[in-house]
């Protein structure tokens, strides 16, 4: 199991694009829509093979299945980091280690991109939502199409009351990922041209 990118939410794509381009100074790029689910986003890539994505539920999409996944059908408030994602190369033998909800494989696409995730059947994921979602690609990883502008991440810190539990659960052996106790959220840590910039 590997880190494989970052998911910050908002009410709408715009809400949570500005705030990743505000916290981090710089801009993001054109991604695309996903119609299974009425989403669409907007994607920033990251050092060392990983992305970030700003999504949100597109009000003119018509979806064709329901929940959303990432819990996007209950977001509300400021956009914030509503998600991480991590790979791993047999997703359905690995979710038969994993937490009740951790979701039940879906086949997606994007594009020529070709993936599956783990999607729980009520769009909730294992600890306050705190639990990754998986994902396994079925064709070439998107992050080397992107273009760089000089972001890395330092640190991935994942509160939650039961992070002991969490993290137990997880064989992702990754020094940048931190698991702390306490209130459920995310802060993530990038070294940018601007310097050490904060996103939560």
């Amino acid at each position: 199991m590997k880190l494989d990118h970052l998911a910050v939410a908002g009410e709408t794509l715009q809400e949570a694009v500005e705030h990743v381009e505000e916290a981090l100074g710089v801009a993001l790029q054109p991604g695309g829509e996903h119609g299974v689910y009425g989403t669409h986003n907007r994607l920033l890539g990251l050092a060392e093979g990983l992305y970030l994505e700003a999504i949100a539920v597109d009000p003119d999409a018509q979806p064709q299945r329901r929940p959303c996944w990432f819990d996007l059908d209950r977001f509300t408030g400021v956009p914030r980091i509503g998600t991480w994602i991590c790979r791993c190369d047999d997703l359905a033998t690995t979710l038969q280690g994993q937490p009740a909800g951790a979701g039940q494989v879906v086949a997606l696409s994007r594009g020529d991109l070709r993936w599956q995730m783990a999607v729980p059947a009520d769009g909730i994921l294992p600890f306050d939502n705190m639990f990754p979602a998986l994902i396994e690609w079925q064709s070439a990883h998107p992050a080397p199409r992107l273009t760089q502008r000089g972001c890395a991440l330092e640190r991935l810190v994942i509160c939650h009351p039961k992070a002991g539990e969490l993290q137990a659960f997880l064989p992702l052996r990754d020094d940048r990922v931190v698991y702390e106790t306490g209130e459920a959220g995310f802060e993530a840590s990038f070294s940018t041209p601007h310097g050490r910039r904060v996103l939560q």
